[in-house]
């Protein structure tokens, strides 16, 4: 599905991109001045949100994506995660085109879309569109799920 805006969107995905777009301002991005915001919803309706962390040594830095689903897991792990939004931008302006998940952050989905049971919707913000797809099978085929 795709949206012109989020003002097109339910008011659910409406303020879980938000809340998205929102954590892109907490995003520690000194090198590639790139701001990651991502917002997980859970089986409850609660919202917790993460953002790109950089680092010197770059391996060690972690995606907003990663970095939210972590944190939901390992404070509620006992929630699923119904929905994630990720919104992108730079210079506190947020990118036309959304900005779509690397593959690290595609396999973390799928894993925990796996572990609870249920489809992970994906929204993904920009400011001149809004892609929504209804699990992470869309954006990434062919799973590794051999384990």
């Amino acid at each position: 599905m795709e949206y012109d805006s989020i003002e097109q969107m339910n008011p659910e995905d409406r303020e879980l991109a938000q809340a998205a777009i929102n954590a892109t301002k907490h995003s520690y991005a000194p090198y590639s001045k790139f701001n990651v915001g991502a917002a997980v919803m859970l089986e409850d309706g609660e919202i917790i949100t993460g953002s790109n962390q950089e680092n010197a040594a770059y391996p060690s830095g972690l995606c907003a994506e990663r970095t939210a689903m972590f944190y939901a897991s390992a404070n509620r792990p006992d929630k699923a995660m119904t929905k994630i939004a990720v919104a992108a931008g730079q210079d506190g302006k947020l990118c036309d085109s959304p900005a779509t998940p690397c593959g690290a952050c595609r396999q973390v989905m799928a894993q925990y879309q796996t572990k609870g049971g249920r489809n992970m919707e994906i929204i993904l913000v920009g400011g001149r569109k809004v892609w929504k797809f209804e699990k992470v099978d869309d954006i990434l085929p062919f799973i590794f799920d051999s384990i």
